[in-house]
């Protein structure tokens, strides 16, 4: 795939190409410079960049960038299930469709629609064919905003479009750019290690999440294992991701559900914030 083709949205105007995958993208830009990018297979950020050109976000070398396999790295929407096997899907199956661009988005918040803050919307709506997977209606809409700072929010609505209850889990499944693992140090609440890999997870954390947060890298072993990555990218990435596992989240016919995360950073302590 040509990675540099994408198109460029500001607030008064969207406009969609297609690059030679037929895979659309949409770039962001803050007017300091920082800027993001979303690919609307998956309605996934693949790549978010301060106004000096560091990319924050992870892609392996190897990813590949189209259907139906999810992208590796960037940030993931895991719905309607996440550490689970969801027929032949992991992390549920969203993040294998292709969005389209929300003409009729719900109103910016006072607090999103600072002038100067670029944003786009998109939005998921289940076939038929998806009711192999998993026998509920819904749609599922996503909006990324890109602040004047180059601060990322991801506001996600998930509604019951059925005629029946259904539960899900969900998560943004974010892999971060780091300088090298071995240097990262955080903290958890529930302390656990495991061989050969790091994953952690933190119950009710302090941080603006939804339930947890779950921290994950596959290590030297593990990494050896996955086709679409290589076998020392693990050095360079973490996946610190909010989520809503414990207690999946339940929905009767016609209710919405807002998931928010907010992401930041500081250039000078970058590659150890992202870490948290």
């Amino acid at each position: 795939m040509d990675r540099s083709a994408a198109v460029e949205v500001s607030e008064d105007e969207n406009e969609v190409s297609e690059d030679e995958d037929e895979v659309s993208e949409v770039v962001l830009r803050s007017p300091r410079g920082a800027s993001v990018r979303i690919s609307l297979f998956g309605g996934q950020v693949q790549s978010w960049k301060t106004e000096r050109g560091e990319e924050l976000l992870f892609t392996s070398s190897k990813a590949i960038f189209m259907p139906p396999v999810a992208v590796r790295g960037g940030i993931a929407i895991c719905f309607p299930k996440f550490g689970e096997q969801v027929s032949a899907e992991l992390h549920g199956f969203v993040r294998n469709r292709m969005w389209v661009i929300d003409e009729n988005p719900a109103p910016l918040q006072s607090t999103d629609s600072s002038t100067g803050n670029a944003f786009i919307d998109l939005v998921y709506k289940s076939t038929d064919d998806d009711l192999r997977f998993w026998h509920h209606r819904f749609e599922l809409r996503l909006r990324v905003i890109l602040s004047v700072d180059g601060f990322l929010t991801l506001i996600s609505r998930a509604q019951n479009v059925d005629s029946k209850p259904f539960s899900f889990s969900f998560a943004y499944h974010t892999y971060f750019s780091v300088s090298d693992i071995r240097l990262i140090e955080f903290m958890s609440v529930l302390q656990h290690k495991e061989t050969g890999r790091v994953k952690r997870v933190n119950f009710k954390s302090n941080a603006i999440c939804f339930v947890m947060t779950v921290v994950w890298n596959p290590w030297e072993k593990k990494s050896k294992t996955i086709i679409d990555f290589g076998n020392d990218e693990y050095k360079h990435m973490l996946c610190v991701d909010a989520a809503a596992i414990e207690n999946p989240i339940t929905l009767k016919p016609g209710e919405e559900w807002t998931g928010r995360v907010e992401l930041s950073f500081m250039s000078t302590l970058l590659h150890s914030l992202v870490a948290l």
